[in-house]
């Protein structure tokens, strides 16, 4: 009877160690709620954490730029009739008598090589000199020329035209179908125009960002806010710079949906498209009620969204999210993800407790081996 108690005893309290260790030692994706809101400034962290609702999602919204300034809007459609310094000519000549001043034997029609209109405006025209080009339209300077020529050739016939140049001319750069340098042109002379100009957009238009640099002025916006907003197809000005960009921002995701990095699929996505981007929860591990949103926000936003005023500097944010009812859900798909973010999303309460009870299981099963085998050695001693 002694030795089945001590035997009893014995299972009982290598039982409780093999608990107590694998309470201790069991994996884990990460912090509990429990973990992150003890580092809670009221529990003397250093992190404030906030739950989700709708006067959050209003009051932690960035303002965000979604067009050109006013700079870019009211500057006036550049007239593509007149001729600009820089700009480079294309002059072609038709004469009507064998061996002309321009022509060869058995060819009466001469181009004469592109000629850029130097910075003073002018071009030189063999047999005529110098002549003003800046300010002429192509075919006023046509006529021009032609009373130039008329007394040294009969009955001229002028062509001009203008090419790509340094004058009127823009440059694209990025997701287009043809990046290069365009002469503004009647059906180019706006930004929608110019970029249909070079073969239209290449990358996924929810993610392309457009930069028109302009002298020492930029703007951005983004691709949408252009077709949105008809007031962002700016007219162009000769040297602009256009570049065509994806978005390069992203966010962390980690916890039970796994460790990833993950760029923006659109330029202003909330919590539910991100969770969506990785593939969404996790159904037997991810806790639902569990979805902390780690960001450092700037005092002003952080005194807006804790309705203080006397914090100063950046501040640590955790914000939580609850995606278990209906009211929760549409909070979640309006509340913005920012560009370094951090997506946390928690382990279920019960995940823990489900490898515990296999890891319990397995020990149980080294508990009763090693009891045997202790009670075969204590057998020897008897």
């Amino acid at each position: 009877m002694t030795n089945k108690i001590s035997r009893a005893f014995r299972l009982v309290l290598l039982s409780s160690a093999v608990l107590v260790l694998a309470a201790c030692s069991l994996p884990s994706s990460g912090p509990s709620v429990r973990d992150i809101q003890d580092s809670s400034v009221e529990n003397g962290g250093d992190m404030f954490i906030v739950d989700v609702n709708q006067s959050v999602v209003s009051a932690s919204t960035r303002q965000q730029t979604s067009g050109f300034s006013q700079s870019f809007r009211n500057v006036g459609v550049v007239s593509v009739d007149r001729i600009h310094p820089g700009d480079t000519l294309t002059i072609t000549i038709w004469e009507n008598v064998e061996n002309g001043l321009f022509s060869t034997v058995g060819k009466k029609v001469t181009t004469l090589p592109a000629m850029q209109v130097d910075q003073l405006g002018n071009i030189f025209i063999p047999y005529a000199g110098p002549i003003k080009a800046s300010g002429y339209t192509p075919d006023d300077l046509r006529l021009k020329i032609t009373d130039l020529l008329d007394g040294q050739t009969p009955d001229p016939q002028i062509e001009v035209r203008r090419e790509a140049g340094d004058g009127a001319t823009v440059s694209i750069l990025g997701g287009v179908g043809g990046q290069g340098v365009y002469p503004i042109d009647a059906s180019s002379r706006r930004l929608t125009g110019m970029l249909a100009r070079a073969g239209g957009i290449t990358l996924d238009p929810r993610v392309v960002k457009i930069t028109v640099r302009r002298g020492a002025e930029v703007g951005e916006i983004w691709f949408q806010n252009l077709l949105d907003n008809p007031g962002n197809d700016i007219p162009l000005r000769a040297g602009d710079k256009i570049v065509l960009e994806a978005d390069d921002r992203y966010f962390i995701s980690m916890g039970s949906t796994g460790q990833e990095r993950i760029s923006f699929e659109t330029h202003n996505p909330t919590v539910l498209e991100a969770l969506a981007s990785v593939g969404g929860l996790r159904a037997t591990e991810s806790n639902a009620k569990g979805i902390f949103v780690f960001r450092e926000e700037s005092a002003a936003i952080a005194n807006r969204v804790l309705g203080r005023n006397d914090l100063v500097g950046p501040q640590q944010f955790a914000y939580l999210v609850d995606l278990t009812s209906q009211s929760s859900m549409l909070v979640a798909g309006k509340f913005q993800i920012q560009d370094e973010d951090t997506i946390y999303v928690t382990e279920a309460p019960y995940v823990k407790w489900r490898t515990l009870l296999f890891t319990v299981i397995g020990g149980l099963n080294a508990t009763v081996a090693l009891d045997t085998a202790l009670t075969g050695t204590a057998a020897i001693f008897e």
